[in-house]
C-alpha cells in the first residue's frame, strides 16, 4: 500500500500531512499526485468525499515552495463553484502549509472588496475564488491573470448545474497558453468534456469508481405519507419531520435537513424555530458572513439542525453528523448518495430518513435502482386524517347541522304576531345605521313568475 513518504512530496508538506493525522492517500490522491509533480495536466474523475482537495492541494504546495508572488498576479488559480467550498480548500491550504512561507488570498462573494484587493495587491502565491467575484475583481483592474502556473477546476459539474461554464472558459482565456491544469469532476456531462478537450492538454486521466453506494454504517428510511388535502401536503410534511426528530430522541445529537428549493429552506427552518428547535438555514442567497456563522455553530456543536440546500451536499466536510433528513426526495439520483453521504462518515455510524410524497415515488425509484438496494419503508409517526377545521368551507356547512335539517320556511319563520316586522331581513335589505329608511330590494314580494315551473314559464 502507498504512503504519502512514496510520492515525492516536499518534506514540509509531508510534516503537515503527519501532523493531520494521514498516513495513506485515497485513490484519488494516489492517481492524481505524482502525474500532477511531473507537471502534466490532470483530468480528475471522482465523487465528492474521496479526496479530491488534497489530490490538488499538495502537488500545487510542492510545485510553489520556490518562488516569490508578484503584486496583483498570483501564481496559482483554484476555483471552486461555491462559497463554502472555496472556504473549505483555503482551510486545507492552511493545514498544508503551516512549515512553509506561502501566501493566500479568498475571493468570494459577501466579502468586502477592499480586503481581498488588500491582500492581492501584497501578492499571493495561492488564489482560492469563485467565478463571478475573480471577474469582478479582474474588471475592476485589480487583478492580472497573466502570471498563473497551477490552475485548478474544482467540482465541475457543480459549475455547470449553476451556470458558470461561460465565466469558467473566459477565465481560461485570461490565463497563459503554457499553464499547468488540474481539472476534477464528478460527472463527464458533454459540456465538460468539451471543455476538457479545448483547454487541456494530453491530460493524465484519473477514474475513481463511481459512488454509487452509501456507506454500510450508515441505516437508511423512508416514510410515505399523502396527505388529505393538497394545500395542506407542506405544512403535513414539517409536521412529519418534527415527529421523526423527536422520535429519534437523544440519538439525533445532530443533523443535516436537505430542501430541494431554497425558499422551502426558509420555511423549515422558521417552522422549526417557531416550534422551539434549534435550527438555521444556509443556502447561496443568504449573506457570507451569516453562512460561515451558521457552519461554524454547526461544526462546533452550538446548532443542531441545519436545514440546507444541496449547496451544502457537496464538498462540505462536517464531522459526527449523526442524522440526515432528506425533507424533500432529490430530483437527481446521485444527489441522495452525496446527501446522506454526511453521515457515516470515517467508519461512525450514522442515520438518513426521507420523506416521500406520491409525486416523487419515480425519483425514489430512480434512487433506490442507483443504489441497488430498497430503502426500508417506516411507519409515518403522525397519523394523518382530515379534521372538520381543514375541510373545505362548502363540506364544513354541510357537516355543521345533521344531513337531515331542512331549514324553516319563510312563510313559517315570518309568521308571529300577524304584523310585519319592523326590522325587515334578508340579503336584499341593508339599513344605514339610522341615518335614513331601510334600502328595500325584493322585499317581502315574491314574484309570482319565480314560483312556477320552467315548463309553466314556457307554456306562458
Amino acid at each position: 500500500m502507498t504512503k504519502f513518504n512514496e510520492l515525492n512530496l516536499n518534506p514540509k508538506v509531508l510534516k503537515a500531512i503527519e501532523e493531520a493525522g494521514y498516513e495513506t492517500p485515497t485513490p484519488i490522491q494516489e492517481g492524481a499526485i505524482p502525474h500532477a509533480l511531473e507537471g502534466r495536466d490532470v483530468l480528475g474523475i471522482a465523487q465528492t468525499g474521496t479526496g479530491k482537495t488534497a489530490s490538488f492541494t499538495l502537488p500545487m504546495i510542492t510545485l510553489l515552495a520556490r518562488g516569490r508572488a508578484r503584486a496583483r498576479m498570483p501564481r496559482s488559480l483554484v476555483l471552486c463553484p461555491t462559497r463554502e467550498l472555496a472556504a473549505q480548500v483555503a482551510e486545507n491550504f492552511d493545514t498544508y502549509t503551516k512549515h512553509l512561507k506561502l501566501t493566500k488570498a479568498l475571493l468570494i462573494g459577501g466579502v468586502s472588496f477592499k480586503e481581498q484587493e488588500a491582500l492581492i495587491d501584497r501578492g499571493v502565491d495561492v488564489l482560492i475564488a469563485t467565478p463571478g467575484r475573480l471577474l469582478d475583481h479582474f474588471e475592476r483592474g485589480k487583478l492580472l491573470l497573466t502570471g498563473v502556473q497551477i490552475m485548478v477546476v474544482d467540482e465541475a459539474d457543480r459549475m455547470l448545474d449553476m451556470g458558470f461554464i461561460p465565466d469558467i472558459e473566459r477565465i481560461f482565456s485570461l490565463t497563459p497558453f503554457t499553464r499547468q491544469t488540474l481539472f476534477f469532476s464528478a460527472t463527464m456531462a458533454p459540456e465538460i468534456e468539451r471543455i476538457t478537450d479545448t483547454f487541456l492538454s494530453a491530460p493524465a486521466r484519473i477514474e475513481v469508481a463511481r459512488q454509487a453506494t452509501a456507506s454500510e454504517t450508515i441505516e437508511q428510511g423512508v416514510v410515505q405519507f399523502k396527505a388529505g388535502r393538497r394545500d395542506r401536503e407542506a405544512s403535513m410534511k414539517r409536521k412529519v419531520l418534527r415527529a421523526l426528530i423527536d422520535a429519534e430522541g437523544e440519538s439525533c445529537t445532530n443533523a443535516i435537513i436537505f430542501c430541494n428549493r431554497k425558499t422551502d429552506v426558509d420555511i423549515c427552518a422558521k417552522s422549526l424555530k417557531k416550534y422551539g428547535y434549534d435550527a438555521a438555514a444556509i443556502h447561496g442567497d443568504l449573506d457570507q458572513s451569516q453562512r460561515m456563522r451558521t457552519l461554524d455553530g454547526f461544526r462546533d456543536g452550538s446548532l443542531r439542525l441545519l436545514v440546507a440546500s444541496d449547496v451544502a451536499a457537496r464538498g462540505l466536510d462536517v464531522p459526527s453528523v449523526s442524522h440526515v433528513f432528506n425533507f424533500d426526495v432529490p430530483s437527481h439520483a446521485e444527489d441522495y448518495v452525496h446527501r446522506i453521504g454526511r453521515t457515516g462518515r470515517a467508519g461512525r455510524e450514522g442515520k438518513a430518513i426521507t420523506i416521500c410524497v406520491p409525486r416523487d415515488d419515480k425519483a425514489l425509484d430512480a434512487i433506490e435502482k442507483l443504489i441497488q438496494k430498497e430503502i426500508p419503508r417506516l411507519e409515518n409517526p403522525v397519523k394523518i386524517e382530515e379534521r372538520a377545521e381543514d375541510a373545505p368551507k362548502a363540506d364544513r356547512k354541510s357537516r355543521s347541522k345533521p344531513a337531515d335539517d331542512k331549514p324553516e320556511p319563510k312563510s313559517e319563520a315570518r309568521k308571529g304576531d300577524g304584523k310585519k316586522d319592523k326590522e325587515p331581513r334578508g340579503r336584499g335589505r341593508n339599513r344605514k345605521d339610522d341615518k335614513g329608511p331601510a334600502v328595500v330590494g325584493m322585499g317581502d314580494h315574491l314574484p309570482s313568475f319565480i314560483a312556477l315551473s320552467f315548463d309553466e314559464r314556457r307554456a306562458g
